[in-house]
């Protein structure tokens, strides 16, 4: 990746960067107190396994949507906090794409 500074949730799909389209899931924020990654976003599903960054506390809440379209894609989940996220991914060394929670 790059040593760029985000202050914004990214996406990681095969090795680019872009910004997360939460938008998207904003109408989903009253139902979980906070967007989720929610089914309509920027999803990048085109890998074996999908690495989800909670944020630093851990508050992104991942929908019911999201887990199923995984299962049905054969997507692996990983969720976990952000930090954690990102020692996963450079310690494995894994062809995974990931979203990453940045901003709490």
């Amino acid at each position: 990746m790059d040593d760029k500074l985000y202050h914004y949730d990214v996406i990681v799909d095969r090795q680019s960067m872009e910004k997360r389209q939460k938008k998207n899931s904003k109408h989903l924020r009253s139902k979980y107190g906070h967007t989720p990654l929610g089914p309509d976003e920027n999803i990048p599903w085109d890998c074996k396994e999908l690495v989800i960054g909670t944020g630093f506390y851990g508050s992104l809440p991942v929908t019911d949507e999201i887990v199923r379209a995984a299962a049905e894609k054969g997507v692996k989940l990983k969720v976990m906090k952000t930090a954690e996220a990102c020692q996963y991914l450079m310690e494995t060394g894994t062809n995974a794409n990931a979203i990453l929670h940045i901003t709490c």
